[in-house]
Parts: C-alpha cells; structure tokens; sequence
C-alpha cells in the first residue's frame, strides 16, 4: 500500500470517529470546519488516485446509535453532494425553477401515514435502515396523529432543538451536550416521553417522500403539507436561476443567521429543483442522488490570534471555559472571545495559557469556536473553586455524551438561579428592559445577583458595569433607568415573576381575582390547609398547594421580604376574562418564551372557551406566532386569508392582561 492510500486510510479512520461522535450525541472529536478540510483532502486523493475504499465517507451515509428496532425504509434516504461554491449551485440547477430551503441540523426522521393516522417514525439512521421510534411520537412537536390524507403518505423532515431550548435544558440539567444536534440525537433514545417533552424537539418537514396524489412540482408539495397541518422548512424560491439571484437568496438566509433571526441551527442550504418529477429522473452515485438536491455550506473564515487567559463562567450547574484572546475581524464583526464548551473540549484542542497561538472561526456565520492551537504556552490551570460562590468544584462525565465539565458543588450557587432571575425580569414578569439573561449571567458571575432583590441593587456597580465588556456610559445608564423604572410592579407581575411552580399568569391573574398579594401571602403563612385556595375557579388543590408550599419555604418569604424593600407594588384590576374568547379560533405555531409550552398556551386558551386547531383555515381567528414576519406556511397561509398573526405578547396583551399588567 503507497504512501497515499495509507494516508486514505488514516483519513477514513478520522473521520468515521469523528462522524459516530456527531451522530450519536458523544463528546465531539473536531469542528465542522476540520471535518469539512479532512474530506475534502480525503476526497482529492480519492480522485486522484482514482481508488474509492468500501468504509470511506465519501461513498457512505453516516447512521444513527439510536436504541430501538430497526427497520428498511420504503424509500432510502441518500445523502447530498455538497459545494462551498455557489457557481456549482449554479450549473447544477441547469437554468430550471429552484427553492434555496435551510439545511437544519438536527436528526432526520421519515414519518409515515396511512388511512390519515401516523403510522410510523423511523430514524435515518444509514439511509437504508433506521430505528422505529414511534412510542415517542407524544414527544416531539410538528407530528400530527392525524392528517387529512385517507392514503399511503411518507415524509421526511429534521427533529431539531431550538438555541434558546438547547440553552435552557443545559441550564436546567446536569447532562452535558456540546450543542442541540447533539442533544437532539441523544434525546431519541430516551424511553420516557414525558423526559422527551422536556427536550422540546421540534419536527419540521423538508421533504415529501411519497403521496398517492399527483403532486409533480416541490411547490405543489410543499402547499400539500401545509393542508395537512404540518410547519415546513422555510424557503425562497427562484424561477429563472443566475448566478447575482442565488447568491442574492443565500445573502437573505444568511443574514437570517448573523442576524440571529432563525432560531435553529443549521449547517447550510439546500437547493432542490421545483420540478419534482425531473428530480426522481437522475442517477444514483454511491450514496448520493444526483438530481434528488444540491447542499450548500458557509466557507468559514479563520483568523490567527493569541490567548490572553481562560474565563471560567458559571451559568446554572456548569463552569465553562472562555478562550479571551487577541481581538480579530471575523465576517465584518471584532471577536475576541469564544467558548470553549467544556473541559473535554479544551483536552481536544490542547488549549494551554497565555500566549498561545490559535486559530478562530465564526462557525456557521454566528458561534465564535477556537478550532485550532497552532503552538501552545503554558497550562491550562482548571479552577477549585466555583467563581461565583467560592465553593468547591468537582469534574462531572457524563455517562450519554462522555464530556468532561466542571461542576459547581453548591446547590444554592446564585449561578443556578439564573433561569428565575431570567424570567423575573421578563416583559411579562417585572420588565426590566436590557437585562437579558446574558447579561445577567454575567452579573451573577461578578457575585452581584444572588437573590432576585439584588437586581434592584446592580446600580451600586454601575463604574464596574461601565469598565466591562460590551458594556459603557450609555449602557450603564440604561440599565439604570429600567431598574427605576421597574420599582413600580403590579401584583400580576410580581406573582408570575416570583417563578412559584404551576404559576403561570392566568394563575396569577386568577389567585389575584380573589385576593390581593398581602393576603395570598398572609394566608399561605397562616393557613395550615394547602388547599386553602382550591375553591377558587380554574385553580384547584394541585396549584393551590404548589402557591401555599412556596411561601411556607422560610427562603422563599425572606427573599420576598427583602424584594418588597425595593419595590412598590400596585394592586391589580380584577378582571372575570372566563369567556374573553368564547367562539374564538387560535392556531399555535413556533415556540413559545412566556408560556411553559405550547400546550400549556392552549390548555390556557380552552378554558377561556377558545378552540386550538393544528391549520390556519377560514374559521381561524388569529395565528399565535413569535416569528411574525416568518414564510412558512402556516403564515403564508394566514395572509392569503386575512387572518390576524399575532405575537405571544400581543395574545397577552389582548387575553390575559390585567390593564396590560401595568
């Protein structure tokens, strides 16, 4: 064997680690970026050589761990070529109709109907075979039970996690994933779906496989899948495909990136011709169809700088690592500082200490990621103590993924509060405006937030705000003005951003119906019957019991002592909104930030005597949607029918508020 086939099989050896590690929700061995230049160099020298060996990558579809029975797909699921180029989406198109859709990266599903019930859902696993996990299909969102389609139907689409999802599980859990295609995949071999539910794994389609109607155009497909109740990928299209045009729509998805329009992650586009039946004509090439579709990805630029020192963040129950470097221009923004993940990841890259030489990327258009160390100085020194309360830190494997993080040992650190503080300063909690959660989490990382009254307090450290990172004069001052802005509260607002479990703010809004915020916590004090509040309608024993039993936790009254110092609070304006929206007609679509979930939103909405339905049809009243500006479906379907698409907040504002919570 020459010296070019064995550097093959070294590269193939590499690569397939690296590709078990992405698919299967285990620590990651390398970047997108270095995985992209290994194949790449794997495939030069495949051409070159013209030997194409039996494990290679270039001629295999990478499969699933998922647990579970396996079944052959009716139809496989090959792979797409891909380019960095967009004169090869160019030539490929042939001059034809094209749509640009998003690649997402989550993992592929084929989801089967018959008779207008699901069927099945099967994992991608090779292309060939999957996994049958349809006894989760409760869990994951986008799958409808029922579809109007009395027939054979097969889709395919991504089950993916949202960033802000992806962000609040990790938050939330002591699992340890390096980013949501990774939680994603691990998700789908949970047996629990009530565990899954908490994942929120989104299904959104991107293809349909096979319907017994005539359906010859994508568009045509595309238009079927939204009758029957499903959300699909977003996407543009392009009658008369150029060179300035695609380049043009793919300017448009990638500014949606940068941006931070589009909530999910994705890897690239996809083009596919609108003529679907011209698609089916091409040749089958190792594992790709050759007309089936054309992947696009972002050629990252890298820029060479050198480390200052590792900033170790505690937010919730995790301490990570952050590369602070040298600033460099990346995709017309300064970047200077990255994370670095987790402690495996920094063992990967061989991080060491100051003045090390590494290389930096912006993967994807947007996620600062160290991807290199070309030379290393000193060691990275892994901290003993938690920064944010001094107590000791331990290093946590976990058992899915195999990642190596740091863990703070204290389970009353302020770190891990940080999704209370989150929505206590929310639009509908106390509406602090400015203080987002990552900003927050870098307060509590300085030690200045450590129960939610300190918040009214950060204006005691306005000159170190001033002196920090992203931050200045105006900033500072910003944040001042909200903080006494926000001293005024109405009790609708306090209740609900109190974080109390089952509490959300129709709860809110009926506890305070009743009784004002004096007397519901008085009687919670005294009152030994925790379902002292059950009468009233729509809360019953559960809820009541979960108010009372907070404010009995002697914690929970100082901390809201101590909040009452800082804050004025004003009596709400009793409201009876039981049959606001009687006869009314809601569709739900996206995710949600002030609801716990969509389904908590609905149950909401039933029991004011509204009706929640899967498609926008005539008899639809509003569209509840966060995206308003969104193309998909469900929104173009709403404005070709006049029909309202309204935010979360503005259904709030209309439905649920008392005076606006003013």
């Amino acid at each position: 064997m020459n010296e070019k086939e064995l550097r093959m099989k070294e590269l193939i050896r590499i690569l397939n680690e690296a590709s078990d590690a992405y698919y299967n929700g285990k620590n990651e061995r390398m970047s997108d970026y270095e995985w992209d230049a290994l194949f790449d160099e794997l495939k030069a020298l495949e051409e070159e050589t013209g030997i194409i060996l039996d494990d290679s990558p270039t001629n295999n579809v990478s499969s699933d761990n998922v647990a579970g029975s396996k079944e052959e797909h009716e139809y496989s699921a090959l792979s797409l070529a891909k380019t960095k180029k967009t004169d090869d989406l160019v030539k490929w198109s042939e001059g034809k109709p094209i749509w640009i859709s998003w690649k997402l990266d989550g993992l592929t599903l084929v989801v089967t109907y018959d008779n207008g019930r699901l069927n099945k859902i099967v994992t991608r696993g090779d292309g060939h075979i999957g996994t049958n996990i349809t006894h989760l299909s409760d869990g994951i969102s986008g799958i409808p039970k029922k579809i109007e389609d009395k027939g054979h139907v097969v889709l395919r689409g991504e089950a993916i996690i949202s960033y802000d999802d992806f962000e609040e599980f990790c938050m939330t859990s002591d699992e340890d994933y390096a980013n949501p295609r990774n939680l994603a995949s691990g998700s789908l071999s949970l047996k629990d779906v009530e565990e899954l539910k908490k994942r929120k794994l989104t299904f959104i389609p991107f293809s349909l496989v096979h319907t017994d109607n005539e359906l010859s155009t994508f568009t045509s497909q595309m238009e079927y899948l939204v009758r029957q109740g499903f959300n699909p990928v977003e996407r543009e299209y392009i009658d008369n495909p150029t060179k300035e045009n695609i380049e043009e729509k793919i300017d448009l998805f990638t500014k949606k990136v940068t941006d931070k329009i589009n909530p999910y992650p994705v890897d690239g586009l996809v083009i596919c011709y609108d003529d679907a039946l011209y698609a089916k004509t091409g040749s089958i090439t190792g594992h790709h169809a050759t007309k089936a579709g054309y992947a696009f990805k972002w050629a990252d630029e890298a820029a060479t700088s050198h480390l200052d020192h590792i900033e170790w963040s505690c937010a919730a129950s995790t301490i990570t690592p952050v590369a602070i470097f040298e600033p460099v221009e990346l995709e017309g923004t300064t970047v200077k500082r990255a994370s670095l993940c987790n402690i495996s990841e920094c063992e990967r890259l061989d991080i060491g200490d100051k003045g090390s030489e590494i290389s930096v990327i912006k993967a994807n258009k947007i996620i600062p990621k160290v991807i290199k160390v070309f030379k290393k100085e000193g060691e990275l020194l892994i901290p003993d103590t938690c920064p944010v309360c001094g107590s000791p830190t331990r290093i946590s494997i976990s058992e899915q993924s195999e990642t190596k993080t740091l863990k703070c040992t204290n389970p009353d650190c302020a770190a891990k509060k940080l999704n209370r503080f989150s929505r206590f300063v929310s639009k509908a909690g106390c509406n602090i405006e400015g203080l987002s959660k990552q900003t927050i989490s870098k307060f509590v990382s300085k030690g200045w937030i450590h129960n939610v009254a300190d918040i009214y307090r950060i204006n005691q450290h306005l000159n170190e705000i001033k002196e920090m990172d992203g931050f200045g004069d105006k900033s500072a001052e910003n944040i001042d003005k909200a903080i006494e802005k926000a001293r005024d509260v109405s009790e609708s607002r306090l209740v609900y951003a109190l974080n109390i479990p089952l509490v959300a703010q129709d709860v809110a809004k009926k506890l305070l119906a009743a009784y004002s915020f004096d007397e519901l916590m008085e009687i919670s004090l005294r009152e030994e019957d925790l379902n002292y509040f059950a009468h009233i309608d729509g809360i019953g024993p559960e809820k009541s019991s979960a108010f009372m039993s907070w404010f009995k936790d002697e914690n929970n009254t100082d901390i809201v002592r101590d909040l009452l110092n800082e804050i004025n609070v004003s009596r709400s304006v009793s409201v009876n909104n039981s049959s606001r929206m009687e006869g009314m007609t809601f569709v739900v679509t996206g995710d949600v930030y002030q609801y716990k979930n969509r389904n908590e939103l609905k149950a909401y909405i039933e029991s004011q005597g509204g009706k929640v339905t899967g498609s926008v049809s005539k008899s639809t009243n509003y569209l509840i949607n966060n995206d308003i500006n969104s193309v998909s479906g469900k929104n173009q379907k709403a404005k070709e029918l006049n029909i309202p698409i309204i935010s979360e907040q503005d259904f709030i504002d209309m439905f649920v508020s008392d005076d606006n919570l003013s």
